[in-house]
């Protein structure tokens, strides 16, 4: 199996081949015309005539095309990966270096320091890519989802990605999902990848957008009617005449951030503009494929007719009447019109000053994003304006960098002062090594990410992040403040005079076409790797060979203590941190000693403490699970709402898990952290009753019994054991099918599989 630079045009193919007749033999399984997503869905199945597709019920197993990594979760999955006892991936696969790159001075600078500090891990992923056949896109590359969408995404295609904004390939028309890493090693062993057929969400677009409005906006929209949680399970397609003005870029952009709703993945359907796309990109026999097939790349005509009768749920948005929107703080779905937001922010004393905006990443850094971004840089420039506050710019590739500096858009910018930071994730991700404010000061930030969670950016409790357009953000820099609505409001120049900023309509790709930039940057495996030795150190604090994790013994769960019990909001960043603690993603135990360090306590309303039971003293969360874990104390931990929310890393599994944890119970689960936590062997419970949460005091014991008659769709009983010895029983559920639960009995999915390929 060769590795390109590119997907390569008989994979495609092979995709495309007998596309009809499987989709024939789905529509006669349903009875009914079909989806989109379900037609991508049936094709990867591996006998769609057969299979159960029974939405939110039925568990499938897929064949995806390819697997992508980033550097950061890649690390735990190679890891994972070479306990497999295989010699090679059994399908495509790349690693991809733009998450341990942080952000400080710039672009140039912060590369090279990053290259220095991280040599250990490069060199690691490197040779491991290297020995089992995979490719390795070499740091300064890009941003994974932004590269993904350049040279490997097509339409019809699907995907794994650990990350969990993956479904950014969803803007060409492919099914692209962000799981953990355990998830990938199944996939990279040639094993199927396992997921219940998902609910189907449609947006039905009609009008088309103009003035200050952006693609940005529609999933803005989205997020504010669905919520963190609302596309949980489901795929979320959008369609319609609306869908077909949306450059695929744009596209991108929206199917990028619906990860913000919980959703299992978007998607849009082929049409010219994914076309123009794959063309401008040197992809036009994949074009060319996609054309021939074009009917099977839409859904079934009487979907877009008539969708109410094909989604559980349609939301309706016209274009036309769409106005720029802004959304946060600390959460991505807290949505408003731009204007309406001085109001708000006045009211719960949310500063409206200022202090840094932020546009690029992943999200928005296409050429037509860079294009109206810079037109506005241009048009304040000639009224006599610059930004007020620092304007950082994160291209997302570099063949997107080397354009827009090409073009002299980069220059646009940097005339109004923006600093042109490099091609990676930086700021977005807590990669801001930030200089300009101290942690402790309030203040506000505006970017054109996807995430705006507590601490997400810089690390900082005190910032207040607001999620808008590239558009916005630079007119909310140029003015400095939040309560600025650049459609109506106008700004002072130096001599007195009263102007308004305008923006252009953009480019959707560049004239000139797409400037490829730095050659070398992507390394293909060798043709013979079987002598490869795999960098790790001995030493390394920062690499650790993974030990197995113990089997199940059989035995049911007796009086457990409860080592944290999460109030509200308990995303992937409160349970493992990124920012800092980025450096030991491929360390399990030193990773662990972020264990829960974000998360509020219930009882004392504290974060990241807790009691420890051994001697009733008050510590950190990650020290306790440290001293429980060399007890040979095994542990509980209870959730609130839609526990895991947020990124895909498996780190939010791995490290309870190894720290002894056994057993997770909340009220909800966001998907991926609900699978990565089933993957490593843990039992993931809801509430039957969402409010015996309440029940569970700081103190008591937990027991989950019976579990010698674990199955599918069986409640699973837990009793609640008080000091004074009052018992109280509470039922919970659990979603693993019967194949899942293997996964627990065995101590992990990577278990089952090791027995499977190696005995």
């Amino acid at each position: 199996m060769t590795v390109q630079s590119q997907t390569p045009r008989e994979l495609v193919k092979s995709v495309y081949a007998n596309l009809e007749d499987r989709l024939s033999a789905g529509r006669e399984a349903l009875g009914r015309p079909l989806t989109l997503a379900e037609k991508i869905l049936i094709n990867h199945l591996k006998d769609p005539g057969s299979t159960e597709m029974n939405r939110g019920v039925s568990y499938v197993d897929l064949h995806p095309d390819r697997v992508a990594m980033q550097d950061a979760t890649a690390q735990m999955a190679w890891l994972q990966f070479m306990t497999a006892g295989l010699e090679e991936v059994q399908v495509p696969t790349t690693t991809h270096c733009d998450h341990l790159i942080q952000a400080r001075i710039d672009g140039e600078t912060d590369l090279s320091v990053a290259v220095d500090n991280n040599s250990e891990v490069y060199n690691f992923l490197e040779s491991v890519c290297a020995k089992y056949g995979a490719g390795f896109w070499k740091p300064g590359s890009g941003i994974i989802h932004q590269v993904v969408l350049e040279q490997y995404a097509f339409p019809g295609g699907m995907m794994i990605g650990t990350d969990s904004h993956t479904p950014n390939a969803g803007g060409l028309g492919m099914i692209a999902i962000g799981v953990g890493g355990a998830d990938a090693v199944d996939v990279m062993t040639g094993f199927p990848f396992n997921i219940k057929w998902p609910k189907l969400i449609g947006v039905h677009l009609t009008g088309e957008l103009s003035g200050w409005a952006s693609p940005k906006d529609v999933i803005l929209k989205v997020a504010e009617i669905l919520t963190v949680k609302g596309g949980t399970g489901a795929i979320v397609e959008y369609l319609g005449p609306g869908a077909r003005t949306l450059s695929a870029t744009g596209k991108g952009t929206i199917c990028n951030m619906g990860a913000e709703i919980g959703a299992t993945t978007s998607l849009f359907p082929y049409d010219e503009a994914i076309s123009r796309y794959l063309n401008a990109t040197n992809r036009g026999d994949t074009a060319e494929a996609a054309e021939a097939v074009s009917s099977n790349l839409q859904a079934d005509p009487e979907v877009e007719e008539d969708p109410h009768s094909f989604f559980d749920r349609v939301i309706e948005i016209n274009l036309s009447d769409l106005t720029p929107h802004i959304n946060g703080p600390h959460t991505p779905d807290l949505a408003r019109p731009v204007g309406d937001l001085k109001e708000e922010a006045t009211a719960n004393g949310w500063p409206l000053e200022v202090s840094a905006g932020l546009i690029g990443s992943c999200t928005n850094s296409s050429y037509e994003d860079i294009t109206r971004a810079a037109g506005i840089a241009r048009d304040a420039l000639s009224k006599g304006l610059k930004s007020k506050i620092p304007l950082l710019v994160t291209p997302g590739s570099e063949q997107v960098r080397a354009t827009i500096e090409r073009d002299g858009l980069l220059a646009d910018l940097e005339a109004i002062g923006a600093t042109v930071l490099a091609n990676a994730c930086g700021p977005c991700i807590g990669q801001w090594d930030r200089q300009d404010l101290d942690d402790g000061v309030p203040n506000s930030i505006v970017t054109s990410y996807n995430r705006n969670f507590p601490k997400r950016n810089d690390g900082y409790a005190s910032t207040f992040a607001f999620v808008t357009s590239p558009e916005t953000v630079v007119a909310l820099s140029i003015a400095g403040k939040l309560d600025f609505d650049p459609a109506v409001d106008s700004l002072t120049t130096e001599n007195g005079e009263e102007v308004k900023l305008s923006v252009d309509i953009g480019e959707e790709l560049p004239t000139k076409g797409f400037d490829s930039g730095e050659k070398g940057l992507f390394k293909p495996p060798p043709s013979e790797y079987s002598e490869i030795e795999i960098s790790i150190p001995p030493e390394s604090e920062r690499l650790q060979v993974l030990t197995p994790f113990a089997p199940w013994d059989g035995n049911d769960f007796e009086n457990l203590p409860i080592l944290m019990k999460a109030k509200g909001k308990c995303t992937t960043d409160h349970i493992s941190m990124a920012g800092s603690w980025l450096k030991y993603r491929g360390h399990l135990e030193n990773i662990s000693g972020n264990l829960y360090l974000g998360v509020v306590n219930s009882f004392t309303g504290e974060i990241g403490t807790g009691i420890d039971i051994t001697d009733n003293e008050i510590r950190p969360f990650p020290e306790i699970a440290r001293r429980y874990h060399e007890a040979g104390i095994e542990w509980v931990a209870i959730g609130d709402e839609n526990i895991g929310e947020g990124s895909s890393r498996e780190h939010a599994a791995m490290e309870p898990r190894f720290r002894g944890c056994r057993v997770v119970i909340a009220r909800s689960f966001a998907r991926i952290h609900e699978t990565n936590l089933k993957k490593q062997g843990i039992l993931p419970l809801t509430f039957a009753n969402p409010s015996d949460y309440d029940l569970i005091g700081q103190e008591d014991r937990i027991s989950v019994v019976a579990l010698q008659d674990l199955s599918a769709n069986k409640p699973v009983q837990v009793t609640v054991t008080t000091l004074e010895g009052d018992v109280t029983n509470v039922e919970t559920n659990h979603s693993m099918s019967e194949d899942q639960i293997e996964w627990f009995r065995a101590g992990s999915a990577l278990n089952l599989i090791r027995q499977k390929t190696i005995g």
